[in-house]
């Protein structure tokens, strides 16, 4: 049943990079049913084995922001919003947890990331065939079917530090190499997004290449280089012209005060305007539409506005619990885990996603990955100890006869 359950796990955070390309109706996206079912197996593994593990100090503090949230529920002024935005983070809880009890191994850990790599190969193989399909209009922008632009890219950018450590990471070949294609495929279709904030989470998470490189072997690095090649000329490629005029005119926008950014900087301020009037428990869950009047654009702000100093403390201590497990890790995969998270924290700037899967996916694999490195033989080198040399067995002297 651990088994069944496992690869329910695997199927869910696989459809969660293209969730949207398929919606059920009556259900919603394709990883909401995905999920269902794995809670499904989940519960019945669990009761079968008839124990459970013991949870971290990140699952301690997302259970008590998620309780915080609960509290903020009968503080808001958008009780119908603020009941589902709480029940999204119940959900999540539920992720936390399946992805602790069911993937206690590195083996299977890497098996969970590679989920996610491979579903975020669905939404770059839909995003160019849109792009291939809108040639010839007056499209700016590309992305997998019912993605936002800024949210597609952000996903994608997130998968980069993952392909590239499994490509390391994997002893098949046909497994190493199909990881390590997804940094050109992947590089191409944020490029397609034209999202300005994926294009800079991008340039994060190819920093896991520059900090690996000095454990890779010659004939790797070497191959690396090639791979990095590959991806620019893809690039250059195969992006259009209306896109990179958009990532061009970034710097001219904000110095003309036009623009996305700017409207942002407005709603920042806003924002934090708001705060001052409600610091320590903030407006409530879904609370910032209804003190700002506008979505917040930023995850941070956000949490900070509805749930105040208190939930906002809460929240950060997830992240700051996994950073403190991470620095733990092996070189490798602290290098690894540190560009991830560096990745999240970019990639949250400037959208609202403190209740999006892939954040707390990713925050709950890298602390199941901390917990079980130090159990990993090959985690760092292992030397055998040197013996002490027995003595040479003396034969017995004869008598002369």
């Amino acid at each position: 049943m651990t088994s069944l359950a496992y690869g329910a796990l695997w199927v869910f955070i696989f459809a969660v990079p293209w969730e949207n390309i398929i919606v059920i109706p009556g259900i919603g996206t394709i990883s909401r049913l995905m999920g269902m079912v794995a809670v499904g197996f989940a519960v019945l593994a669990a009761l079968m084995s008839g124990r459970l593990r013991r949870l971290q100090p990140f699952h301690v503090a997302a259970v008590l922001f998620v309780i915080c949230a609960g509290f903020g529920v009968f503080r808001t002024a958008d009780e119908e919003r603020a009941i589902g935005k709480f029940g999204t983070y119940l959900q999540l809880l539920v992720v936390l947890w399946m992805i602790w009890e069911l993937a206690p191994s590195f083996r299977k850990q890497q098996g969970l990331f590679l989920a996610y790599v491979l579903g975020a190969y669905i939404a770059v193989i839909d995003t160019i065939l849109n792009y291939r399909s809108a040639i010839g209009t007056s499209a700016t922008r590309f992305t997998a079917q019912g993605f936002d632009p800024n949210d597609l890219g952000m996903t994608l950018a997130l998968a980069l530090p993952m392909a590239w450590y499994l490509g390391m990471a994997y002893r098949q070949p046909l497994l190493r190499w199909l990881c390590r294609a997804y940094l050109p495929l992947g590089l191409v279709a944020i490029g397609l997004t034209g999202s300005r904030g994926a294009l800079v989470a991008s340039i994060v998470a190819l920093l896991i290449v520059p900090v690996s490189m000095t454990r890779l072997s010659p004939r790797r690095i070497a191959a690396g280089g090639f791979l990095l090649l590959a991806s620019g000329v893809a690039v250059v490629w195969s992006i259009p012209a209306a896109s990179w005029e958009r990532y061009g005119a970034t710097r001219a926008e904000a110095a003309a005060g036009v623009g996305n950014l700017n409207s942002r900087l407005v709603v920042w301020r806003m924002g934090l305007r708001a705060f001052t009037q409600k610091p320590v428990l903030g407006y409530g869950t879904s609370g910032f539409n209804w003190a700002v009047r506008s979505q917040s654009h930023n995850s941070y702000l956000s949490v900070l506005v509805e749930q105040g100093l208190v939930g906002f403390t809460l929240y950060a201590m997830m992240f700051i619990t996994v950073f403190i497990r991470v620095m733990r890790m092996p070189t490798m995969e602290r290098r690894f885990a540190l560009v991830q998270m560096a990745t999240l924290g970019v990639a949250m700037l400037p959208l609202v996603w403190d209740d999006r899967k892939p954040v707390w996916v990713i925050l709950a694999l890298l602390t199941a990955l901390a917990a079980a490195l130090p159990t990993r033989t090959d985690a760092v080198p292992q030397f055998p100890q040197r013996l002490p040399r027995r003595p040479m067995p003396i034969a017995p002297h004869r008598a002369a006869s």
